[in-house]
């Protein structure tokens, strides 16, 4: 049962690492370049038969406005996929630093330490005057209360979603 709680602290170095990189990303977006759209648009042919229609005026006018839309569409989707998953792992990290948080004094301490700052077992018997088994049997524990945490999180989450 104990799978999500030990996935996260596994997983936290490379979360934050991802977070950062998404916040950079979206703090310096310059978006899709002029040349990306027209190549794109050069190397894109339509699926269904050509009918000359128009003038040449009107197929100028025509492709300048495709060129800005697609950009604009471009850009701007880009943008929502990286706030959306930002705000997604935001919300993962920030709900794990709680529940580390949330742990009982004797134990949120210890965990802080082994998870979010990666401490070793040997840094942590040090600090906390403890053997292996005693941080194996607290780390056990809080384990269990991180997962306890987890599905009520779900539980509400899940009611909030389906009212």
């Amino acid at each position: 049962m104990s799978e999500r709680a030990e996935r996260m602290i596994q997983d936290y170095p490379g979360l934050g690492m991802e977070r950062d990189c998404l916040r950079h990303q979206l703090q310096n977006f310059q978006g899709v370049t002029e040349q990306d759209v027209i190549d794109s648009m050069n190397y894109s042919s339509p699926e269904e038969e050509r009918v000359q229609t128009s003038s040449i005026t009107d197929k100028t006018a025509s492709i300048a406005a495709i060129f800005r839309d697609r950009a604009y569409r471009l850009n701007r989707d880009w943008i929502d996929h990286l706030t959306v998953k930002l705000l997604a792992l935001e919300e993962e990290i920030g709900f794990f630093h709680s529940a580390l948080r949330s742990l009982p004094p004797e134990l949120a301490p210890l965990m802080w330490d082994l998870a979010v700052e990666r401490m070793t077992w040997d840094n942590v018997e040090r600090k906390y005057h403890f053997c292996r088994a005693t941080i194996g049997k607290y780390r056990k524990k809080a384990i269990s209360e991180l997962d306890s945490l987890y599905a009520i999180h779900d539980k509400e989450m899940a009611e909030y979603i389906l009212r």
